[in-house]
């Protein structure tokens, strides 16, 4: 799709819902895939940027379907507008990111409540048949960089002792065996800027942005939440291995999560906009696990 400006999202919008034309329209997100306009605080939108965008726009809204009658937790009950160009729109869920910071000025008692929140929406959502959701267009989830790669382009950028942290985490993540929970359809994106959190209540609103989501090793769902922090994921996984009765390997999910951030730096090490923070990001974990 042609760049648009914020007066063309405007009109695209309103010549479907004309009882919108005199709504607040503001620039939500402008992610890798699609752009977000939030209307009135209470509504969103999102163009595709490519057809590539289109078409795990169209399949996200179809597992969704499947997804959101499923689930105790809320997510976008999304709808396809077929223009062109193609958009979908979804009632906003209230709420803010969570981040570091964030988390850490919580009680405990809210921090056990976000944590059991999470450990049953992956546990509902693993619970889905895979089947079923290979036939409404989830595939695979998308490769990391090699280990190869990641010695090549993330090494070099790091300090020594970070480098010989990285190292090592290269290493464990090539001597890990299959996942021994298998395959399973999840979200795979469970970090704070994919959560609508009422701070003021302390509580989880919901999750979106069902991108990504897919077909993957099921230890690698609970990485993400890592970005939030050690704490939380600590508190997913017991809540989890009770409601499901599998045993989670933590070290496991701690060697993906190391690698995981050096996949990033691999990836993005030539771009000096992502660079810095992807660093950050990599010392930041190595810090964690050792501590941990």
């Amino acid at each position: 799709m042609a760049e648009l400006n914020a007066g063309d999202f405007r009109e695209l919008i309103t010549n479907i819902f004309p009882e919108l034309t005199g709504s607040v329209f503001k620039l939500a997100t402008k992610g890798w895939d699609s752009t977000a306009i939030d209307v009135d605080d209470r509504l969103i939108f999102k163009f595709p940027r490519n057809p590539a965008a289109e078409r795990a726009l169209i399949r996200e809204a179809a597992l969704l379907g499947i997804i959101r009658p499923s689930l105790s937790m809320a997510v976008p009950d999304m709808r396809i507008h077929d223009g062109p160009p193609i958009f979908s729109s979804h009632a906003k869920i209230q709420g803010e990111h969570l981040i570091t910071d964030d988390y850490e000025l919580l009680p405990d008692a809210a921090r056990q409540r976000l944590g059991d929140d999470l450990a049953r929406f992956y546990a509902e959502l693993h619970d889905l048949d895979d089947d079923r959701m290979r036939a409404l267009g989830a595939g695979p989830i998308l490769p990391w960089q090699s280990p190869d790669k990641v010695r090549e382009m993330a090494l070099p950028l790091l300090s020594t002792e970070l480098a010989s942290y990285a190292e090592k985490v290269i290493w464990d993540f090539q001597a890990l065996p299959p996942d021994p929970c298998g395959v399973t359809y999840g979200f795979f994106d469970g970090h704070g800027w994919n959560m609508a959190f009422d701070h003021a209540e302390g509580r989880l609103n919901g999750l979106y942005d069902f991108a990504d989501s897919g077909l993957g090793p099921l230890h690698q769902e609970f990485i993400y939440s890592n970005f939030i922090s050690p704490d939380l994921t600590s508190r997913i996984v017991s809540g989890y291995e009770t409601l499901t009765g599998r045993r989670l390997d933590r070290r496991r999910i701690a060697i993906l999560t190391g690698f995981h951030r050096l996949s990033e730096l691999a990836e993005l090490a030539g771009d000096p906009t992502y660079v810095g923070a992807k660093i950050d990001s990599v010392a930041a974990w190595a810090a964690a696990d050792r501590a941990g």
